[in-house]
């Protein structure tokens, strides 16, 4: 399986892989969210890609000093074969290459499963409070 940088060929299964996991929010429009991710240089949309196609994603991006990651996904058939652990590996990986120094993620409170994913690869939680202002009805 290759981990390469996604392009706009790749979106449509992308986004169905999104919608397919259950990423997706009515507030946020996953097709603007990938093509702004692929067209900027401080950020990328990673894929595992085979034969069958995208089977992972993550969304990795940074500001000069952290790294940000969303919209990680593994097809639901191909679960619990590393593909997170690989997706979150070459995240760090690109953050690396990029200069970011520390990398932050948000995880929705009630989503137990995805907190004790990242903290099985050595994530901890911080002290902090995230607040956020809609700036796009």
């Amino acid at each position: 399986m290759d981990v390469r940088e996604l392009t706009t060929a790749d979106r449509d299964q992308t986004i169905a892989l999104w919608h397919a996991v259950g990423l997706t929010r009515p507030w946020n429009d996953p097709v603007a969210d990938f093509d702004r991710a692929i067209a900027s240089p401080v950020s990328t949309v990673l894929g595992a890609v085979d034969l069958g196609g995208v089977a992972a994603t993550v969304m990795v991006g940074h500001d000069g000093h952290r790294g940000w990651v969303y919209y990680l996904a593994a097809d639901p058939d191909r679960r619990r074969r590393g593909l997170g652990r690989q997706m979150m590996a070459a995240a760090e990986g690109w953050l690396r290459e990029h200069g970011a120094v520390k990398l932050n993620l948000m995880v929705r409170s009630d989503n137990d499963g995805a907190v004790g994913f990242y903290e099985r690869l050595g994530y901890t939680t911080d002290a902090v409070v995230v607040l956020s202002r809609r700036l796009v009805e």
